[in-house]
């Protein structure tokens, strides 16, 4: 055994205090509990044994990424316990915590300055040519999560685990959308088990591209890439709902304050759209959504920095 084996099974427990009166109850999935604080440590542990499993990562190899960090984090905590070589790229868009924890688990970081401050379509563009270059050298694998449908499997076993905390009672199930493996895998092992389960994909509302509006920068770390990633499709879900940084930067500090739960901007956004769905379907279901990553790793940004 070792300490990736302490990955998944993480703790479903309901919202208290911020679910107004008459609304459904809101379970939310802590993923935070996972090693590195995210639910990537999932995906990352998923990509990477597939790889070394059918020769794509080879004894010796080294792993190559793009990422806005959570991944990162994640990759470089497998790659650490596996002794694998990794190389991030990444960029000042995105916490000092994250690429600090990177560094610090061995990981080479390649940085891409972002113009905004935040993320855009264009930032990700080159993030991703950036790792094609890197990963052209010998014996390098990219884990190209855009694309990687290898994380799937990850998160289809976290729907198994949701089922399971739930006893099969779940009405809607609420998450943001980055590369949108998590959404995929989840909605597709809900709806498996009850076709009636109601999916709502939540998107920046500054790059709302997923409802066919413009691109745009935004400051919700590791959602919203400006195009339409490869992972998703229209039959993902049943709605899309926007959220701004400002409403999702919101609603996390509410859930700090008012529920003891300390995570990311991600989960601020998925709990808001939550609330919505929550008030709408009214007493007697339920909607289950993810606290996606720590707020740890958002300290020197502006969602906690004087707060």
């Amino acid at each position: 055994m070792t300490v990736l084996n302490t990955i998944g099974r993480t703790r479903l427990i309901p919202l208290q205090q911020i679910v107004p009166e008459g609304s459904a109850r809101i379970l939310l999935k802590l993923e935070y509990e996972n090693p590195t604080g995210s639910m990537k440590d999932r995906m990352a542990l998923a990509m990477v044994e597939a790889a070394e499993a059918d020769g794509r990562l080879r004894p010796g190899g080294s792993v190559v990424e793009y990422t806005g960090g959570s991944t990162g984090v994640s990759l470089a905590f497998v790659c650490a316990v596996k002794r694998i070589p990794l190389q991030i790229v990444t960029s000042d868009a995105f916490s000092k915590e994250k690429r600090d924890h990177m560094t610090a688990l061995g990981a080479r970081l390649t940085l891409v300055a972002s113009p905004t401050g935040g993320t855009t379509k264009a930032l990700i563009l080159e993030m991703i040519e950036t790792a094609r270059k890197l990963a052209s050298a010998p014996g390098s694998y990219w884990t190209d999560q855009l694309n990687n449908t290898d994380q799937l499997s990850s998160y289809e076993r976290m729907a198994e685990e949701v089922w399971e905390q739930t006893n099969g009672q779940v009405s809607a199930f609420v998450q943001s959308v980055g590369t949108a493996g998590s959404l995929r895998g989840i909605s597709t092992r809900l709806r498996a088990h009850n076709e009636a389960v109601h999916i709502v994909a939540v998107e920046p509302e500054e790059s709302a591209v997923l409802s066919g509006r413009p691109s745009g920068s935004h400051k919700i770390e590791g959602i919203g890439a400006g195009f339409i990633v490869p992972l998703w499709t229209k039959t993902l879900a049943h709605e899309i709902q926007t959220i701004s940084t400002q409403e999702a930067m919101a609603t996390a500090r509410r859930l700090a304050r008012h529920e003891g739960i300390f995570a990311g901007t991600s989960t601020g956004g998925n709990v808001a759209v939550a609330l919505r769905v929550a008030e709408r379907l009214g007493p007697d279901q339920t909607v289950v959504t993810l606290a996606v990553d720590s707020g740890m790793k958002y300290l020197s940004t502006a969602l906690y920095a004087h707060t």
